[in-house]
């Protein structure tokens, strides 16, 4: 029998460690090939071994999404390779400092909003032609309950997440007759690295891991997936209020 995402490219982004490794691994158990995006090469060859181990194949590209140039270099060489992109899954995001608004420097404020927005952004822009080219063109980004919470002291991270929460809501509404389907997708507290950082007394083992999570997106990244502008929470495991686009 065919595996279900089988003959489809899927990019993922952050794909060297966390969910990001995690969603990359499950997408090519389910048959895709994966173009893996992230900073550290180390982290993109483990998980090309553990692709190859599982029989599926990976094209693995160090950059760093702040490269907004990069990003269109990208989208250029995998329309000369491929001629289309499948899936497009924006997990790579950066949490930011822990600090009352007033006590952030411009610098690490404008970085959270590099990495968390702009990049997703300019992935949109040089990504939708060759989603167009697919006959089932799927994009899901990663968000976070911060973004509708607004906790204290987490300002740069959950500003930079509503602001990704209306992008693509946008960009889904502007697709919406077309075969390209947008969604969102909040993990909530899953057990990474990040998430150590910021919370840092919680225990872990109290978390999902990264491997649980991701099997959540991987329906999402279906041809058979037809919502659009849609948020999917994995901790309640249903649709929240989001309308698809009129």
């Amino acid at each position: 029998m065919p595996l279900p995402l089988a003959s489809r490219i899927a990019l993922v982004t952050g794909a060297s460690r966390g969910l990001g490794h995690a969603t990359a691994l499950a997408l090519a158990k389910a048959g895709a090939h994966i173009v893996a995006v992230a900073r550290t090469q180390g982290g993109l060859e483990e998980l090309d071994d553990a692709i190859r181990a599982i029989g599926g194949s990976a094209t693995l590209v160090p950059l760093n999404l702040t490269d907004l140039d990069g990003i269109a270099r990208l989208g250029a060489a995998l329309n000369d390779r491929h001629g289309k992109l499948d899936i497009l899954v924006g997990n790579a995001g950066i949490a930011g400092p822990s600090s009352p608004l007033g006590h952030i420097e411009m610098k690490p404020w404008s970085e959270v909003m590099a990495v968390n927005v702009a990049a997703n952004f300019q992935l949109i822009r040089c990504m939708e032609p060759l989603l167009r080219q697919s006959d089932a063109g799927r994009a899901v980004f990663v968000t976070s309950g911060s973004a509708s919470k607004a906790p204290a002291y987490r300002g740069p991270y959950a500003v930079s997440k509503a602001a990704l929460d209306a992008l693509v809501r946008v960009w889904a509404a502007e697709t919406a007759t077309t075969p390209i389907r947008a969604n969102l997708f909040s993990p909530g507290p899953v057990r990474t690295h990040m998430r150590a950082i910021v919370m840092p007394g919680e225990d872990p083992d109290t978390l999902p891991t990264p491997g649980e999570v991701a099997e959540f997106i991987v329906p999402m990244c279906s041809p058979d997936w037809t919502e659009t502008g849609r948020l999917y929470d994995y901790a309640s495991r249903r649709v929240l209020s989001y309308q698809p686009p009129v």
